[in-house]
């Protein structure tokens, strides 16, 4: 079913009989059980002012659409979307909808945020089939349930979004990568620890033991004004120096086309595309990462987030979460199945938490149609 207005929708939630499998453009490739229900022909841009660096567009509506929009008046969406088709092998088109409902969040969460922090409004209909619109179109304090933020990862199991409103961002007017060649995990979790904590803005943190040449490679990004990304790079690759020591080279990448391309290559884990295994999604504490991953061990391994978000490519069927729950000294993690079958995709939640989380559902979804059995 593709409702093309939310009028539409309403009445297919209203009338369901049974389980919804909700889904955007369907590049996540989430399976699930139950009559499909995608949200693509909830397309278009509703509101666009520059001015005011506010979006308002249909879920359904293209992320490529919105980002030619905004790109045509030199704006984009901070929080870095992914693409994961390539990551998964599969076609589809990615909205904005979906992007929301999983609150895609790319490398520069480390400095802006995810997608939740840059949503200003909602409009979706829950299981009941009732219209819900919370938020607005400035950012502002809310009483009660903040259903904005909510929605934001639920991934449509509290409702089926229909209309979101964005806050943009102006384009930088460049952007620039420091490279540090050679160093350990560990080494390269200290040297990106540093990156962040010293006082030159970076919007990305991330570390290949295995880069595109086959060797190891730390790559801290800064955006912003040329002269401002010109100089903080040069200081920050000095600061780099002293901390990687003999360790790495340290180098400073300027060309526009090819610090993109590898930020893409970060963003969408292109290291894993068209590789076997199955894929985990580890959040960690970052100087806890190394340890994480020397104990665990894995096909391929991919850093981001300073080290706070790994990637994982182990072969197929290994449970990673009972892996993890093994490693000693205390050190722990969270761990989402991205691609692979035999377990739950979502790590479980602490029984308080979920306690919780029955009771949103039980509140938005009284008769469990929405995606039952995704996210427990």
């Amino acid at each position: 079913m593709m409702p093309t207005n939310e009028s539409e929708l309403t009445d297919i939630i209203a009338g369901a009989e049974g389980a919804l499998a909700v889904q955007g453009g369907g590049s996540r490739g989430i399976q699930l059980a139950g009559q499909e229900l995608s949200t693509r022909g909830l397309c278009g841009i509703a509101l666009y002012e520059p001015g005011a660096l506010t979006l308002v567009a249909q879920a359904g509506t293209p992320l490529q659409e919105i980002e030619a929009v905004l790109a045509a008046e030199g704006q984009r969406l901070a929080f870095e979307p992914a693409d994961m088709r390539g990551l998964l092998g599969i076609v589809g088109e990615p909205t904005i909808g979906g992007a929301v409902a999983v609150n895609s969040s790319g490398p520069r969460r480390v400095q802006a945020g995810a997608c939740r922090d840059f949503l200003l409004g909602v409009r979706f209909v829950d299981g009941r089939g009732v219209v819900v619109k919370n938020g607005g179109r400035v950012m502002k304090n809310v009483t009660g349930y903040d259903l904005v933020k909510l929605m934001a990862g639920a991934h449509g199991t509290l409702g089926v979004l229909s209309e979101v409103s964005l806050k943009v961002l102006p384009k930088p007017e460049m952007a620039a990568c420091v490279l540090i060649e050679g160093l350990s995990d560990g080494a390269a979790v200290q040297a990106m620890s540093a990156a962040l904590g010293a006082p030159y803005d970076v919007t990305g943190a991330a570390h290949l033991p295995v880069g595109v040449d086959g060797a190891p490679v730390t790559m801290i990004r800064l955006e912003g004004f040329e002269d401002s990304v010109r100089y903080r790079a040069g200081r920050l690759a000095e600061l780099l120096a002293a901390v990687a020591g003999s360790a790495g080279g340290v180098s400073v990448e300027t060309d526009q086309a090819r610090v993109a391309a590898g930020w893409r290559y970060i963003r969408d884990v292109e290291a894993f595309h068209g590789k076997p295994g199955d894929l985990w999604r580890l959040s960690v504490k970052p100087s806890e990462a190394p340890a994480i991953v020397e104990h665990i061990g894995a096909d391929g391994v991919v850093y981001d987030w300073g080290g706070g978000l790994i990637w994982l490519r182990v072969r197929e069927g290994r449970d990673l979460r009972a892996d993890l729950g093994a490693v000693p000294g205390g050190l722990q993690g969270h761990a989402t199945l991205v691609r692979g079958s035999g377990f739950a995709r979502f790590h479980p939640e602490p029984a308080p938490l979920a306690a919780i989380s029955r009771g949103l559902r039980a509140q938005f979804d009284p008769r469990g149609i929405l995606n039952p059995g995704l996210m427990g």
